[in-house]
């Protein structure tokens, strides 16, 4: 018993040892940037060798993709409880997961600009694959439970709830590649905003035939989002 104890214990302060490189990779990112930001940097910062460093993470790359995994983590923990809210519907539903990762990323703006700095770079393909994986195994059965609801009580058409899930989280993977490649060109001011309106459009369009309800039934993403990340 003792000797599992100590296993535990020693799992237990290894996690909390990696969640501190973690933790200021997020921060170093944030105020200089990635690219800016030295494996040095992190063990400086916490008075760590290298050999302390390498024990958890292979490479600067690996330590990005915790910081963005840790992401995932709190965007999912934050949605997991619309599903079982019995008092909305499964359109509120669908609307409030798309609210939910809105709020989270626009209180962490700064953050997320800064990811989005190096998220594009060919180097970071690997990672972006990697999370892209992560994301659909969290969402496709959170999406599935809402649609599922939605079925049930004769509010979507769709006859597969898990297929439909799988196609929704595409949709929501292409929708924040296209908002990327929007965002750039928003800031280098080469598209008006008109474009990024009928894109959101459009998305919402694609949700709803999907889904199997009347046009305009979905606010997946509302004005003043779009201004705050577009505008």
């Amino acid at each position: 018993m003792m000797s599992g104890m100590a296993r535990t214990a020693r799992a237990a302060v290894r996690t909390v040892r990696r969640e501190a490189f973690v933790d200021v990779a997020q921060r170093l990112i944030q105020g200089k940037g990635y690219e800016q930001m030295s494996v040095q940097d992190v063990l400086d910062e916490l008075d760590a060798s290298k050999g302390a460093f390498y024990h958890y993470f292979d490479s600067k790359e690996a330590l990005l993709e915790a910081v963005v995994e840790r992401f995932g983590d709190e965007v999912m923990a934050t949605l997991a409880p619309i599903v079982d809210d019995p008092d909305l519907s499964a359109i509120q539903k669908i609307e409030a997961v798309f609210a939910g990762i809105a709020r989270w990323k626009a209180a962490r703006k700064d953050l997320v600009l800064a990811i989005l700095e190096v998220w594009v770079s060919d180097d970071n393909a690997i990672v972006r694959e990697k999370l892209r994986r992560t994301s659909v195994r969290g969402l496709v059965p959170l999406l599935a439970a809402i649609i599922g609801q939605g079925i049930d009580d004769g509010l979507f058409t769709a006859s597969s709830p898990d297929a439909a899930a799988r196609i929704v989280v595409s949709l929501m993977h292409g929708f924040n590649e296209e908002a990327t490649e929007l965002f750039i060109a928003r800031q280098a001011n080469t598209i008006p905003f008109e474009v990024v309106q009928r894109m959101a459009a459009a998305n919402t369009e694609a949700f709803e035939r999907i889904l199997g309800i009347r046009a305009g039934s979905l606010t997946l993403i509302d004005e003043p989002t779009l201004h705050l990340w577009f505008g």
